[in-house]
């Protein structure tokens, strides 16, 4: 695969991981550089070691993955959306869910890289090399990740608890349009 293959592929899969990242930041408090980091580290790494999980498991994850990773994106989005919207309307401000913690991290790096895991898969059907394909992947996620988290940031403020709730809104959209896509391959 070409290097513009492999990128517009790593802007593709960063897409989601964007999204979140930005959605996220809008509840840092204070938000630094680092907070930008961490969520660009996981979203990044995720999405680069899950089409390497994909491309090892091959044909024998394929089945799991088909069959059940839609939903439990969905799941995980939808929990982690809803609990964002109930506490911008009705939490206090120090219960909010806290983006930075590392359940939270791992659970939104879970769901937002299940399609690089299906991509992985895909990979190792097509006999793709996988080296050149994650480093871009997780690179460019990164770095997607990263800007989102800023930008979020940037704006969150001005909006207080609507953009809680855009957030929350967006992560429960990306869970609908990822089983949305799923029960339309079926």
């Amino acid at each position: 695969m070409s290097f513009l293959t492999n990128f517009l592929l790593g802007l593709g899969l960063s897409m989601d991981a964007f999204a979140v990242s930005m959605s996220s930041s809008t509840t840092i408090r204070p938000f630094h550089q680092k907070d930008a980091l961490k969520l660009a580290v996981f979203f990044g790494g995720f999405q680069a070691f899950m089409p390497v999980l994909g491309w090892l498991g091959g044909s024998a994850v394929s089945g799991f993955v088909s069959n059940y990773a839609s939903w439990i994106a969905f799941g995980l989005l939808t929990f982690i959306g809803g609990k964002m919207i109930y506490e911008a309307l009705y939490g206090d401000p120090d219960g909010k869910i806290n983006s930075l913690n590392y359940s939270v991290l791992l659970m939104l790096a879970i769901a937002t890289s299940i399609d690089a895991l299906a991509v992985g898969i895909s990979f190792a059907f097509l006999n793709t090399p996988i080296l050149e394909p994650v480093i871009i992947i997780g690179c460019v996620t990164f770095v997607m990740s990263f800007c989102g988290a800023v930008l979020g940031h940037r704006i969150g403020h001005f909006f207080e608890h609507e953009v809680e709730i855009i957030g929350g809104l967006i992560l429960i959209g990306i869970g609908g349009k990822i089983l949305a896509e799923h029960l339309l391959w079926i």
